[in-house]
């Protein structure tokens, strides 16, 4: 006989658990089916093991600098199978730390691959999951309420085609048992410019081809001009405007090369590897859903504001939905789906009040519109700025490139944008984040008192700056 739950989870990763937490919480009886590893991307092939890298990259390349602190560090070096063990270290620490909520909340995890069932003896409305496991047995499981949480995987291009090796994803780097000499990224979006700098910072010759006409072009310009400067400064080649032609993929000698159409001609990019950072792609096939009425467009599950599918009782988070295909994104969509479920009418999300994060050195961060969206959704605007170069705690850790910008409508005040670039700026953009949620004026902010010295002094002398008054100016 088939087991019954309140609420089957299809996929353990940061979406996905955190939902069952909180729907364990309000008292369901709660499965998930996961076919890998609880924690999912962002635990095991994203996030946390990308920044332990990254973190990895900034202490060698301060220890390289070391002696502008004072500190006679002499030559130093970097073995990458310790850099490796202290990311698998990190992962399996947090990876036991979700098994733990898991028995926590009385949460039933199943291993295999669930696939969603149409009306059947086993339930009369769609949303029964089969678990197919990797042994060939099978188990039914029926769920009251069903949560599509499958996550995304890497794009390719058209043609170019992924060996794993010369050709690789970020999910192939990560397992990388040696840095190459070289390497060539394709994308310079937030997991390009996050690969670059890191490796960059290990001593990687590397160039970034981006097809549009610049480099982070979800930022706001500002920030992505500043970016492309110090990244070039640091002797990162960074090509724009170019359309890689994918079939023009050439192997030989220890080295790849691929061509891009440029507005200099077609131009050939040769280096050891070549990384394919071009997006994520939502994780629709084989789930089952064309024997539900579930609607797919564009690559991905099509909700309504509650993450509800045509099939009232199936919702889905997360990158399945695609949106911003972000960690803390799916957890909170997740949160919200399972109290619509319960029956509490939580507020939807306002995408606009999301931070989104690049981990590059310098770090970038931003939450709401950029000026360029803003003067676009039809605001006439005023902007604040201030850079660290006048900040006397980013003097002291020896990091003063960058700025924090505010983006503020004329006529209410109100602050529609904050855009940062420059050090720690991804843990400070939580303050920006909150004064979003608060609706707050750049006058509030500027009456917060900052502590002194920090470096988010930063986003109070930008606030005060709106208008003029910003002090160390």
């Amino acid at each position: 006989m088939s087991q019954e739950f309140d609420l089957v989870v299809l996929g353990g990763g940061t979406g996905g658990y955190v939902a069952a937490i909180r729907a364990s919480q309000l008292g369901m009886k709660v499965a998930i089916v996961e076919k890998e590893k609880l924690g999912g991307t962002c635990l095991h092939k994203g996030c946390i093991p990308s920044k332990a890298f990254l973190r990895s990259a900034e202490v060698f390349a301060t220890l390289k600098e070391s002696d502008k602190y004072g500190v006679l560090a002499g030559e130093v070096g970097y073995d990458f199978g310790k850099v490796q063990e202290r990311k698998k270290s990190i992962i399996e620490q947090l990876h036991k730390g979700v098994q733990f909520l898991m028995k926590k909340g009385s949460i039933t995890i199943f291993e295999g691959f669930g696939r969603v069932m149409g009306p059947s003896i086993f339930s009369p409305q769609a949303g029964a999951v089969r678990i197919e496991k990797e042994n060939g047995d099978q188990e039914m499981i029926v769920p009251r309420f069903l949560l599509l949480a499958t996550g995304s995987r890497p794009r390719t291009l058209p043609g170019l085609t992924i060996d794993g090796t010369q050709v690789v994803t970020s999910d192939e780097a990560l397992e990388w048992e040696e840095l190459p000499k070289s390497v060539v990224i394709v994308g310079g979006g937030v997991i390009g410019i996050e690969w670059a700098s890191m490796l960059n910072d290990f001593g990687v010759d590397v160039t970034v081809v981006e097809y549009a006409d610049r480099i982070l072009p979800t930022e706001d310009e500002e920030v992505s001009k500043e970016m492309a400067r110090l990244l070039k400064k640091r002797k990162v080649q960074i090509v724009t405007g170019a359309k890689v032609l994918a079939e023009s993929v050439e192997k030989g000698d220890g080295l790849v090369k691929i061509q891009a159409e440029t507005a200099n001609g077609v131009q050939t990019f040769e280096a050891v590897k070549i990384l394919v950072s071009v997006g994520r792609q939502a994780n629709v096939e084989n789930l089952g859903l064309e024997a539900t009425e579930i609607k797919v467009e564009k690559g991905a599950v099509v909700v309504n504001e509650h993450f509800q599918t045509a099939e009232s009782h199936i919702y889905a988070i997360g990158d399945v939905i695609g949106g911003l295909q972000l960690a803390h994104v799916a957890s909170h969509e997740g949160i919200l789906a399972v109290e619509h479920m319960a029956g509490l009418q939580p507020h939807p999300l306002d995408y606009t009040q999301v931070p989104k994060c690049t981990y590059s050195r310098p770090q970038v961060a931003n939450v709401g519109w950029t000026e360029k969206e803003a003067r676009e959704q039809g605001f006439e605007v005023k902007v604040g700025k201030f850079s660290f170069k006048s900040l006397g705690k980013a003097l002291i850790e020896g990091e003063n490139d960058g700025f924090v910008k505010l983006v503020v409508d004329v006529k209410t005040n109100d602050l529609l944008g904050v855009h940062m670039i420059g050090p720690h700026v991804t843990d400070m953009i939580s303050e920006a984040g909150l004064a979003r949620v608060l609706d707050a004026t750049p006058w509030e902010i500027g009456q917060t008192i900052h502590p002194h010295p920090t470096l988010s002094e930063a986003i109070m002398e930008a606030a005060l700056a709106v208008d003029g008054k910003a002090i160390h100016n």
